[in-house]
């Protein structure tokens, strides 16, 4: 397996940037937990969100990033359980022909990508994985 380390999808002329289009399901921790994404565990802390995408996967982020990259489709009202749609900001992506694993961020929890996966880099070591079928159906190509 591929372990990634010290990676910049930014440097990487392989990589695209991408923006993600989905509408989501969100309810917000009450108390501190972890929960199992496809890709591995994900801790969470009261006030994260805690997310069901549009293809049934499930992930937690951080209050502090989900509102950067989030906003409440209407009825829902920002801060309340509901659906969000996915802020048009353009991200990093990249393929991975290999079994592969990856941090979240610096110390975080471990997620594990299969062949095919996609490598998704948010912002300087924060990073996620999304399953080659469903990064077709929730990303598409930035024109930035």
């Amino acid at each position: 397996m591929l372990k990634l380390q010290h990676i910049d999808l930014t440097t990487d002329p392989s990589a695209v940037r991408y923006i993600k289009t989905e509408i989501v399901a969100v309810s917000f921790a009450s108390e501190d937990g972890e929960l199992m994404s496809l890709e591995g565990l994900n801790r969470y802390q009261s006030g994260d969100a805690l997310i069901t995408g549009s293809t049934g996967s499930r992930w937690s982020v951080s209050r502090h990033r989900f509102d950067v990259k989030y906003e409440a489709v209407p009825p829902t009202r920002e801060g309340e359980d509901g659906r969000y749609q996915a802020r048009p900001i353009p991200i990093f992506a990249k393929q991975i022909s290999e079994t592969f694993s990856v941090a979240r961020s610096a110390g975080g929890d471990i997620l594990y990508g299969n062949a095919k996966d996609w490598l998704l880099q948010y912002g300087h070591g924060d990073f996620g994985i999304a399953e080659h079928h469903r990064f077709a159906q929730v990303y598409i190509k930035s024109e930035e």
